[in-house]
């Protein structure tokens, strides 16, 4: 169930993400996990806490007690200037203080909404001309791919740790950390 996108928008959000990141010796930004990400995100107040600071210092993958799956309560400016972020000033004189702003979750609505459920049907060129023809959203939500595909995966995104195994990284190795032969490449 997703946290802030419409069911409709998930699907045309998965396939964004599936052009913009094609598989290639890889699942695709969509099968990795990068809209899962970007949902988390969009509601990440609808968590308690909101999922903005994971928690640590250690994941538990390498050892060490896991923890970066609780994640942290935010201080009150650090709570404004994220909902400022994702859900815009809302004319809220607090979040308005040098001027409006759009928020993500406004973007991307109005970005699906712009490409439409016809988008779905369309064949991967066209999808990539669409793509090309809302330039703006595109780059913002391929940001976003590329955050949900590398970061970590408490996210929401990175999937089966796929963006990392694409990149031969093995990830957060705390505590155990590098060897010296590992560092210098040995």
């Amino acid at each position: 169930m997703p946290a802030f996108l419409t069911p409709l928008q998930y699907s045309i959000l998965e396939a964004v993400c599936a052009r913009l990141v094609p598989a290639d010796g890889a699942p695709d930004g969509a099968e990795m996990g990068a809209v899962d990400y970007i949902d988390t995100l969009l509601g990440a107040f609808t968590f308690t806490p909101p999922r903005i600071w994971a928690g640590g210092p250690f994941s538990g993958r390498f050892g060490g007690e896991s923890s970066f799956s609780d994640f942290e309560e935010l201080s009150p400016a650090e709570e404004l200037a994220w909902r400022t972020r994702i859900e815009g000033s809302l004319g809220i004189p607090e979040r308005e203080r040098l001027g409006p702003v759009t928020g993500l979750q406004d973007t991307y609505t109005r970005g699906l909404a712009e490409l439409g459920e016809k988008f779905l049907a369309l064949d991967p060129a066209a999808q990539d001309d669409r793509l090309r023809e809302v330039g703006d959203f595109t780059r913002l939500v391929y940001g976003h791919v590329c955050e949900g595909l590398y970061g970590a995966p408490e996210y929401g995104g990175n999937r089966g740790l796929a963006g990392w195994h694409y990149l031969n990284y093995q990830g957060d190795v705390q505590p155990r950390g590098y060897s010296d032969a590992e560092v210098s490449g040995g």
